[in-house]
């Protein structure tokens, strides 16, 4: 029991060792904070269900205007408590969490810094921290809040799908990389084909998804911004398709090839799939329901503002590919300089294992005493801008209508995601012919 209690008020090192035996102490503590970060989507996504307002006002003596328990006064307004506010108020309380550890952790070099313990331990007081944060979020009744909110909401967002999109990248590399490998250094072809087959399903269902898009959100005499982002979006996927592969480019990096172009292109065509779904035009943005059962959508071009329904298709795969991004940058060790660069990590490698210390209690080893494997600071600044991304998606990137206490589709959505998909395929078209550009540079 005191070994346990250790634990969670002390280092890192001891704490989940039992469930990661194989470990270092960095990687422990990026899950541990991921799992803060999953812990409160998961607690939001409650909070959105619907009907759950209903159960709340059965308690009695619990919601205002709901039943009463020896005449007192129910003190919770439960229109806060649950629904889009509710997400809003616990998404903000990570964001200030991970954005305070963000502010602590500038600059900090090694384990040794007196800042460090912070980072790798103490997480029952952290927890508690976190939890008073959520509980005073819930007390803000500023009705602005909400629409202010939904802004920081937009550029984090944005900023944290380039983030996606980076890690995405990696994780092709890697994967590439590891395959090729194998092939080459087993004699076995199977490796290839396998790297092929997955190519080759990437782009069928990137393909897939244009088509659909064309058919189902465009019209001949209207949705001209659909048509406009869905092209651009394939002109730009065939160009980094065809730049990947490129001679001089293949000289540059042996393991740039087809399969993170295809991965990257099927990315950008779901980002781009998020992004019409925002379009308040119901004619250009037919429910899925109505795609499904093929009827028509009303003459009425705009959304009627109505209750949030976060369980939108896009919303949830976009949940899914936030939790592999997540669990994934918790445990990447990459040997990919430039995306290294940019996430502000360092190469895998260094000492793996447990230690045993004198009180009998197993420890993780601490891999960061001649220097940390990634950035504190950038660590915390991701997660806080994954609490807005989980935010929008959680609300199907609507905004707040003030007036209405409703949820209505928005055009700045639209376009935020657009510029991010944008972006991300630079930053991608970069990767690719920075080496050539600075030959002297190391990229490798």
């Amino acid at each position: 029991m005191l070994d346990s209690a250790s634990c969670l008020c002390g280092s890192a090192s001891c704490l989940l060792c039992s469930c990661c035996p194989s470990s270092n102490n960095s990687t422990v503590t990026r899950l541990v904070f991921s799992f803060f970060l999953l812990l409160g989507t998961l607690v939001s996504a409650i909070m959105i269900l619907p009907g759950m307002e209903t159960q709340l006002r059965k308690i009695p003596g619990f919601c205002q205007g709901g039943s009463t328990v020896f005449g007192l006064e129910n003190k919770f307004d439960c229109d806060v408590i649950v629904g889009y506010k509710s997400v809003y108020r616990i998404c903000f309380a990570m964001t200030c969490f991970f954005f305070l550890f963000f502010i602590i952790m500038i600059r900090v070099r090694t384990s040794k810094d007196p800042r460090a313990p912070i980072q790798n331990g103490f997480w029952f007081f952290k927890f508690l921290i976190l939890v008073g944060i959520t509980v005073g979020a819930f007390f803000i009744s500023d009705p602005l809040f909400n629409t202010v909110w939904y802004y920081f909401g937009l550029v984090g967002s944005l900023l944290f799908i380039i983030i996606q999109l980076i890690l995405l990248i990696d994780f092709a590399h890697s994967w590439n990389k590891a395959w090729v490998e194998n092939a080459e250094n087993n004699d076995n072809k199977c490796w290839y084909a396998g790297l092929v087959s997955f190519t080759f399903l990437n782009y069928a269902l990137a393909f897939t998804a244009v088509v659909l898009f064309y058919v189902y959100y465009t019209q001949p005499d209207d949705c001209k911004e659909h048509k406009i982002v869905i092209s651009l979006n394939l002109i730009f996927c065939i160009i980094i398709s065809i730049v990947s592969i490129l001679p001089k480019v293949q000289d540059a990096q042996p393991y740039s090839g087809l399969l993170q172009a295809s991965l990257i292109s099927l990315y950008t065509m779901y980002v781009t799939w998020s992004a019409l779904t925002n379009n308040p035009n119901r004619k250009c943005n037919p429910s899925l329901l109505s795609i499904v059962s093929n009827v028509s959508t009303p003459n009425n071009s705009e959304h009627t503002p109505g209750h949030l329904q976060w369980w939108d298709a896009q919303s949830i795969v976009g949940l899914l590919i936030f939790l592999f991004c997540t669990l994934y940058a918790s445990i990447r060790s990459s040997s990919n300089t430039q995306v290294n660069k940019l996430l502000q990590t360092e190469e895998g490698g260094g000492e793996t294992g447990v230690s045993v210390g004198e009180d009998g209690v197993r420890r993780a080893v601490d891999n960061e005493e001649d220097g940390v494997t990634y950035s504190y600071s950038a660590f915390h600044f991701q997660l806080a801008l994954a609490s807005l991304y989980i935010m929008m998606t959680l609300t199907n990137w609507y905004l707040p209508d003030t007036t209405t206490q409703a949820m209505r589709t928005s055009i700045p959505a639209l376009w935020v995601k657009v510029c991010s998909s944008w972006l991300g395929l630079s930053l991608y078209m970069w990767t690719l012919v920075a080496p050539l550009i600075f030959p002297d540079r190391d990229f490798s």
